[in-house]
Formats: C-alpha cells, structure tokens, sequence
C-alpha cells in the first residue's frame, strides 16, 4: 500500500466526517540534498468541524496523533492546512 494511502486511512479513522486531500509533494524535491526515490513530502488539508476552537498547536497535534508515531517516521515533511468546517 502506497504511504500516501496509508495517511488517507489513518485520516479518515479520526476525521470521519471530514474533508482530506493529501497530495504527494516529493518529486518537487529531486536533486535536494537527501533526496530519495519515494513518498517523503506531503501537503495535508483537512476540514473539520473537530478542530473547532483548536489553536493552531493543537491541529497539528491531532493531525501527529491521528498519523502515529511509525507513520511520521516514514514521512520527511509534512505541510498541513487544517481549517474548521
């Protein structure tokens, strides 16, 4: 399963009733130092009305937590957008 699917999943177990669009930003990247074939750079939007009174700190946290820690390793940048429904 491609990693950009396996955020999808684990998104949509805590933001059901959500809006989420990831897309897979890593070929921006090539010939950056470290780069690496594969999914290392993503850009996540989520709608949600779950974030309601949520500061900034407190999205991406939720976000962290939803992805787990395994996950976040696979991953090299993550750009969120994360807005109230």
């Amino acid at each position: 399963m491609l990693k950009a699917q396996r955020i999808e999943e684990a998104l949509k177990k805590v933001f059901q009733e959500s809006s989420i669009d990831i897309v897979n930003d890593s070929e921006a990247h090539r010939g950056h130092a470290g780069y690496t074939d594969g999914e290392t750079h993503f850009k996540v939007s989520i709608k949600s009305s779950k974030f309601s009174g949520m500061s900034r700190l407190q999205k991406h946290r939720c976000v962290h937590e939803a992805l787990g820690p395994k996950l976040l390793s696979e991953i090299h940048a993550l750009e969120l957008q994360l807005t109230e429904d």
